[in-house]
Formats: C-alpha cells, sequence, structure tokens
C-alpha cells in the first residue's frame, strides 16, 4: 500500500539517512523522495511503499514521529516533481508541435500526442525506445547529443498516417553545469504555419487587435470604438484620406456580433443614379440595361449586418435625401417599385470632408450631417503620431512578408529616420505603399535608406523612369507654362496608376483636389480607371 508524506525538519546533516533506516525497519520501500531546503527548514516529500499485507502494517507516521527535528507530517496526494511532470504531460499533449526528448543513450524519455499520431506510436510503448528504432527522416537529435543545433529545417517523413512535411528544430539539453544530459526535437507542421500566415496577412475577419498603434490617441479611439461598437446608432467615422476609415468600420462590424455581412460602397466611385440602385435595387424592367428580375440593394443585402458608406460627403443631394430616408423610416424601396423593404442593418458612415463646411455651402444637407454625426470618430492623421510609424512599418513588412513566403525584413536606422520625418500626406496608406516597394526592390534582408522611396522620389529613384523635363516655352506666360507642366504630370501618373485615389497618393494630393484638377485641365481617361 503506497503512502505519499510532507514531513518538515529543522535542516540538519543525517536526516535522510534517518528516515531511510527508520523506514526499512518498518518494512516500507522508498518509492521516490525529494528534499527542498528553505532557509533553516528540509521540507522532505516521501513516496513510500508497504511490503507487508495491510492489516500487519505499521504506522509509518507515527514510526516517523520521533526522528529528532520533525516539525511537522502529513498525507499528501502527489509529490511535487510528480506534479510537475503531469502538468508538463498536458502542455505537451495539448500543444499543435511534435515534441521528442531523449536521454544521453538516445532513449525517449518524452514523447507528445502529436508526435506519436504521427508516428502511429502508444506513448507509454513509446518510452524507453531508441529514437533511431522510430524511422525519423534524419539522426539530427541524435547529432544534438553532441552539441549540435538547427533551427526551422524543412523535413518530410512520410508514416502511418501520411506525408509529414514540417520545420524542425533540434536542441541539446544541459545541466546546471553545463554538461548535455538529453536532446529534444520540436517541430510544427508546415501546412499549419501557411494557414497560420495567411490568417495573419489576409484576416476573414478584422478586429480591433488588428488595428496597430501605440499612441494614446489611437488608443482612446479605440476605447471609445469598442464601447459604441455594440449599438445600433449611426457612426460616423471622419478622418484624412489613408488613416484607416474602413478599418475601424470593419473592426465595430466584427465587434458588434453582427450575423449578417460587412457591405462597403464607395459613394465617390459611382455616379448618382448607379449609386442609388447599389444601395435601393431595383425592379424588374426598372431601366435599360437591368436584370429581367431586378436586383436587391445592398441595404437588403446586409440583413442583420453592416452598411459601410465609405466618402458619404461626395453623395449627390438628390441621393443624400434618400439615404435620410432610410436611416429614419428604416426601410427602402427599389427603383421602379412600390413596395417598402425593412431594413435591420446598421450603418456606419465615413468622409474625409469638411462636413461642417459642406453645410454652410449647402453641398451637404442639415438634416443628414445631424442624423450621422451622433458618434463621431476622429482617427488623427499618421503625421500626429509619429510614434507608429516604427510600429506599423514593422507590421507591414511581416505581413508582406507571410504572404510572399519569405522571412520578414527589417529597416536600418537611416531609414527608420527618413519614415519619421516625412509629412505623410497619404497617411498609412501612403506608407503600406511606401514599406512594400521597398521591401520588394531591396536585394537585402535589411533596407536601406536610398530603398526608402517616397511619392515625390518616385520619378527620379524607379529605375526606367524618365521624370517629366519643364522646358521654357519663349513668349509664354510662366502661368501657362506652369499649367501645361501640371498636366503632364498628372496625365503621367494617371497611366501609371490603377486608379484616380492611387495616382493621387503618388503625388501627394488629396482625393477631391485630383479630380478638381482632372477637371480643370480636361483630361479624359483613355481606359477603364477606378476612382476608388
Amino acid at each position: 500500500m503506497p503512502i505519499k508524506l510532507h514531513l518538515v525538519f529543522h535542516d540538519r546533516v543525517g536526516i535522510v539517512a534517518d528516515l531511510s533506516r527508520r523506514i526499512a525497519d518498518r518494512m516500507f520501500n522508498i518509492v521516490a523522495m525529494e528534499v527542498d531546503r528553505v532557509d533553516d527548514l528540509a521540507h522532505v516529500y516521501l513516496d513510500a511503499e508497504n511490503r507487508q499485507a495491510e492489516n500487519e502494517s505499521p504506522d509509518l507516521m507515527q514510526a516517523l514521529a520521533d526522528i529528532p527535528g520533525l516539525l511537522s507530517s502529513r498525507a499528501i496526494d502527489t509529490l511535487p516533481q510528480e506534479e510537475q511532470a503531469q502538468r508538463l504531460h498536458v502542455v505537451l499533449d495539448n500543444i499543435a508541435d511534435w515534441v521528442i526528448a531523449v536521454d544521453t543513450h538516445s532513449r525517449i524519455t518524452t514523447i507528445n500526442k502529436v508526435a506519436c499520431d504521427i508516428l502511429g506510436l502508444d506513448q507509454a510503448e513509446a518510452l524507453g525506445r531508441d529514437v533511431r528504432d522510430l524511422g525519423l527522416a534524419d539522426t539530427a537529435i541524435i547529432e544534438s547529443l553532441a552539441g549540435r543545433e538547427c533551427a526551422d529545417v524543412k523535413k518530410t517523413l512520410v508514416a502511418g498516417s501520411g506525408r509529414f512535411q514540417y520545420f524542425a528544430t533540434c536542441r541539446p539539453i544541459r545541466d546546471g553545469e553545463g554538461r548535455i544530459i538529453g536532446a529534444v526535437e520540436i517541430a510544427r507542421d508546415m501546412q499549419e504555419i501557411r494557414m497560420l500566415a495567411r490568417s495573419i496577412s489576409e484576416p476573414a475577419q478584422i478586429g480591433f487587435p488588428d488595428i496597430v498603434g501605440q499612441d494614446q490617441a489611437i488608443n482612446n479611439l479605440i476605447a471609445y470604438a469598442q464601447l459604441i461598437a455594440a449599438t445600433d446608432s449611426i457612426v460616423c467615422i471622419r478622418g484624412a484620406s489613408g488613416t484607416g476609415k474602413e478599418l475601424f468600420a470593419r473592426a465595430m462590424h466584427t465587434a458588434s456580433k453582427r450575423s449578417g455581412p460587412f457591405v462597403p460602397i464607395n459613394c465617390a466611385a459611382l455616379p448618382e443614379q448607379l449609386l442609388e440602385s447599389e444601395l435601393f435595387g431595383y425592379v424588374g424592367g426598372a431601366f435599360t440595361g437591368g436584370l429581367k428580375d431586378g436586383k436587391a440593394g445592398l441595404f437588403e443585402v446586409a440583413g442583420d449586418g453592416t452598411v459601410f458608406l465609405d466618402e458619404v460627403g461626395d453623395m449627390p443631394l438628390a441621393s443624400q435625401a434618400k439615404i435620410l430616408r432610410v436611416m429614419q423610416d428604416h426601410c427602402v424601396r427599389r427603383i421602379g417599385g412600390s413596395r417598402e423593404i425593412p431594413i435591420r442593418a446598421r450603418i456606419i458612415t465615413a468622409t474625409n470632408r469638411n462636413l461642417e463646411k459642406m453645410v454652410e455651402d449647402g453641398a451637404f444637407r442639415q438634416d443628414l450631417y445631424y442624423r450621422i454625426n451622433v458618434l463621431p470618430i476622429h482617427i488623427p492623421p499618421l503625421q500626429q503620431r509619429p510614434g507608429d510609424i516604427d510600429l506599423l512599418a514593422e507590421h507591414f513588412l511581416f505581413t508582406l512578408a507571410s504572404r510572399m513566403g519569405r522571412p520578414a525584413k527589417s529597416i536600418t536606422p537611416e531609414g527608420l529616420a527618413k519614415l519619421r520625418t516625412h509629412h505623410w500626406p497619404g497617411n498609412v496608406r501612403e506608407l503600406k505603399n511606401v514599406i512594400d516597394r521597398a521591401a520588394i526592390l531591396c536585394p537585402e534582408e535589411v533596407i536601406g535608406e536610398r530603398f526608402i522611396i517616397l511619392a515625390h522620389e518616385l520619378g527620379d529613384r524607379i529605375p526606367g523612369h524618365t521624370p517629366p523635363v519643364a522646358r521654357p516655352e519663349p513668349g509664354l506666360p510662366l502661368r501657362a507654362q506652369l499649367d501645361r507642366l501640371e498636366k503632364d504630370i498628372l496625365e503621367s501618373a494617371l497611366k501609371r496608376s490603377r486608379s484616380v485615389r492611387q495616382a493621387a497618393l503618388i503625388l501627394g494630393l488629396s482625393h477631391t483636389a485630383i479630380l478638381n484638377k482632372i477637371r480643370k485641365h480636361g483630361l479624359r481617361v483613355t481606359r477603364p480607371l477606378r476612382v476608388g
């Protein structure tokens, strides 16, 4: 019959000898003994097994009571090292990596459930076996017994469970004196690594933890957005282009736990008629070119989700009136239809425009302004949060590396200094473009300052691109020559861009400013060009 005890003594020489002799005299066998010295006390943890019949067994605790220096004794369920081993066993069996450890004779001392499942082994039977009998891809764990280390080595193993590709790390295990007493191999499934990288670089749902920043203003903003995320109130997110307005909107939708989808629409990217048909839908035959059976609008598609009206300040006045009615009556009417369709979607708006000035100028309805401005969120420009630039740059490098399956690069102190001194008219979006460009163009693992190419340096620094050269024209006024040069630069930027917004970022202009200049010079886009 086993018995486990915790004994406390005044620390002295000979405690273990006295205990061993007394236990042996009572016909008990010592299974395990641990001694822990704390200050002037010795804590002895004892696991003993009775070798006599139970009815003949003496009371061991009573038999030890008169040992000199004994202060207390009590029965326990487990010894400290036994409890520690059980905890470690639970931890190892609940991690995704496989773990195998061996002693100096290559015998398996530890193997977790993941490794057993892959190798088709029973844990109890695997312990004590020579690791070379498992048929591993190589003997790296054996070589680690000689002090060799390897990290993230790509390996392939064909086992009973199938073909297993993994990254393995092997390390020697050393005692307190630095002597090698074993080795351990930890392996991670390659497919799992790919899925993890994809989930980080392309998250299906964006939440507040995905918003990168340590500036106090951003932290306060996140706390405020989390507070109002679960409400049904309309939110208006204000901020310059590229500050992350849609990111905040998506995070609020995720935090709201709404069952419907997040449905974004750029109000500045669509002409008035198309905007209304997208938002409200239309019935069959409402207009030429429409679907025969009609089409549901985005408010209907959103269901119990969120409709995100981006660039709401660029919405035409006629559409503003209809949106206001939706917000007030919580129903829509398809174009050409007569039936009122109730909507349940939450509405989040965003704009980089000065709505107050637009209301004064009559370009934005005052009643709509008050309707959407119940819970405003103002996102500060990147220029006002320079402490986040390094953090964002590191985040973008990691995201790009994960997407491309490469190690993440870093930036030299000189390169970071250049990033910090730029005024960032395109905000976080411009910073991402600069970082992505630098990581792609730089062949080294550390990105130097010369690869940090800002928008106004594109013509001078991108290989194969010749910047426009201004040639004076006699007899032509300076204003006219400057206008001609501006037109040439604008045309060049539009040709190199996928959208008007990207051209604006390249030139360091706002979205509205570049649209005004396109109209000013009467430019016509010769190929489809997205406004958003």
